[in-house]
């Protein structure tokens, strides 16, 4: 393993321990398709019930987040700053990285990302 990979590896064993108490940090990786993550959003949530007290985003411009020492090793400053036990990460893509009100009109798709259009963003399958 490289230097490089360490954060990355780092982050992976923090999901794959499970439950540990609160605060939990939630990894959510979002992509114009289900290949590459180009945002990967991280939310403390301070205990059970609540919304999430701190959010930040993280981007890149074509080349996957999921892959990026750089980005793993932000990641867990920010996980470590606010002293999270648990660490929860989805295990694939689960959207479009634009938002919805923000980058495009409510009630409407991306038009940037058309992969997304008639998906299910949990599993990946062609919905009507």
């Amino acid at each position: 393993m490289s230097l490089k990979d360490r954060f990355t590896k780092a982050l992976r064993k923090k999901a794959d321990r499970g439950f540990f108490g609160y605060p939990v940090a939630t990894l959510a990786f979002y992509g114009p398709d289900d290949k590459v993550a180009t945002k990967v959003a991280v939310a403390i949530i301070l205990a059970k019930d609540e919304e999430p007290a701190f959010l930040e985003r993280w981007f890149s411009e074509g080349h996957d987040v999921r892959k990026d020492p750089n980005v793993s090793e932000q990641i867990l400053k920010f996980i470590r700053a606010h002293e999270a036990k648990s660490v929860g990460m989805a295990d694939r893509i689960i959207g479009c990285p634009h938002e919805e009100g923000v980058d495009y009109p409510e009630g409407s798709t991306c038009p940037k990302c058309p992969f997304w259009a008639k998906r299910d963003r949990w599993s990946g399958e062609v919905v009507q």
